[in-house]
């Protein structure tokens, strides 16, 4: 295979570019990760990974370390705005075991890259960088020329196949490398936290997630057990830049006890992380590629930024190992993935409208919602859960890249 025991190089150590660092790893490629932090930290709070990021964290041999991390949840439970009872609990749990052959689960997201993170440490083919200060890249006909300034001070040059930036929405190797956009504020935020399981009781089932809808904005929230705590995401327009806590417009939760309650418990505890999302025409140039929300960040709305980021992965690394060059390989990955991410990004900016919606037309969406019934996702959903990333790279043939010059920006 071409690409076997030759260098590969990852911006950033967050679950894509760990994913993908196991994924190169399995075939034998040398696998150097750049990470700007520290030690491996990952923002944020909770993550629902569903059947098509399951199937690949379990064929890279994590099935155990997730499990023993995460929740597999019976269902969802949808409460309208006021509703003190759920208008409907969608089927997760051994539903989703028999119609995709994999569960559904949530976990902290900390605990996922600690697991991926766990894993690269059995591969001595994996090297994490860690600390780097900066780096910069040159594509050129037979590879990557990358300088890396290191913790120490140090710099050091080093060649390589390809080089893939999985550096998060606001992408270094998008912006510089590609010249691609800067990340699209949509004036949306998710206000976070994490509640202990006694601070909730009586208000949330434990064994499920539950969705509430309300005027203008909405709630997800999931229990946590291997922390004892429950994940709390609120969704809303975005507000002062200076607000410390959700805004004032939902006072008008008082109408709905379950919200109210959740509110109190939270009281200034709130993290809020602005919604930036991307859509970049062009994932690679020459010999370096993107993935993750480096390439398609979306709005979170149907729970799958990060599995659309392992799905890159799963894709991505037998193609550059496979293929005869790199570029190659990133043209054929772009061509399997951006009709899928386009439709799953649309999917989540839908959702958002959809929950949202003030009554009366609030009233129609819940009359769908109960029209469908338990088992109506399954079916509306299958596309999305369905899918098998690893066998899609090996099912199609290799897409000639387009003309375009190998390029530095620096």
């Amino acid at each position: 295979m071409p690409g076997t025991g030759q260098t590969y190089f990852i911006a950033g150590a967050g679950i894509s570019g760990l994913t993908l660092a196991l994924g190169l790893a399995k075939f034998g490629a040398a696998v150097v990760v750049l990470e700007r932090q520290a030690v491996i930290s990952e923002f944020g709070a909770g993550l629902q990974i569903s059947p098509n990021a399951r199937r690949v964290l379990d064929q890279l041999g994590l099935d155990a370390a997730v499990t023993a991390r995460s929740l597999e949840p019976a269902g969802i439970d949808i409460y309208p705005f006021g509703r003190s009872e759920p208008l409907v609990t969608l089927a997760l749990g051994q539903a989703m075991r028999e119609r995709f052959g994999a569960p559904y689960g949530v976990m902290h997201r900390a605990d996922l890259v600690d697991a991926l993170y766990k894993a690269t440490r059995r591969f001595a083919n994996i090297d994490i960088l860690f600390g780097v200060r900066s780096w910069d890249v040159v594509s050129h006909a037979h590879g990557v020329t990358v300088s890396i300034d290191e913790a120490n001070g140090q710099t050091r040059t080093s060649r390589g196949r390809a080089f893939v930036g999985a550096d998060g929405v606001h992408s270094q190797t998008r912006r510089t490398q590609l010249d691609g956009p800067a990340a699209d504020d949509g004036r949306r935020i998710a206000w976070r936290t994490l509640l202990p399981f006694a601070s909730v009781a009586g208000q949330l089932a434990l064994d499920r997630v539950s969705v509430l809808f309300a005027p203008h904005f909405h709630m997800v929230c999931y229990p946590l057990p291997h922390r004892r705590q429950v994940n709390i995401a609120l969704f809303v327009k975005a507000g002062p830049a200076t607000e410390k806590r959700p805004p004032p417009l939902l006072k008008s939760a008082a109408q709905s006890p379950r919200i109210a309650a959740i509110l109190t418990a939270a009281a200034d505890g709130w993290t809020p992380w602005p919604l930036f999302t991307v859509s970049a025409p062009q994932w690679y140039q020459g010999n370096i590629g993107l993935i993750g929300d480096a390439a398609h960040a979306m709005v979170p709305f149907q729970a799958q930024g990060a599995a659309m980021g392992i799905e890159d992965a799963a894709v991505l690394a037998p193609l550059l190992v496979v293929q005869p060059d790199a570029r190659t390989a990133f043209a054929s990955y772009q061509q399997l993935r951006q009709r899928r991410v386009t439709r799953v990004a649309r999917t989540s900016a839908s959702n958002g409208r959809i929950f949202h919606l003030p009554w009366p037309l609030s009233m129609a969406r819940d009359q769908v919602i109960a029209a469908q019934g338990s088992q109506g996702h399954l079916q509306r959903l299958a596309w999305l859960y369905g899918y098998n990333a690893p066998a899609q790279a090996a099912l199609n043939p290799p897409v000639k890249p387009s003309a375009q010059a190998p390029r530095s920006t620096r």
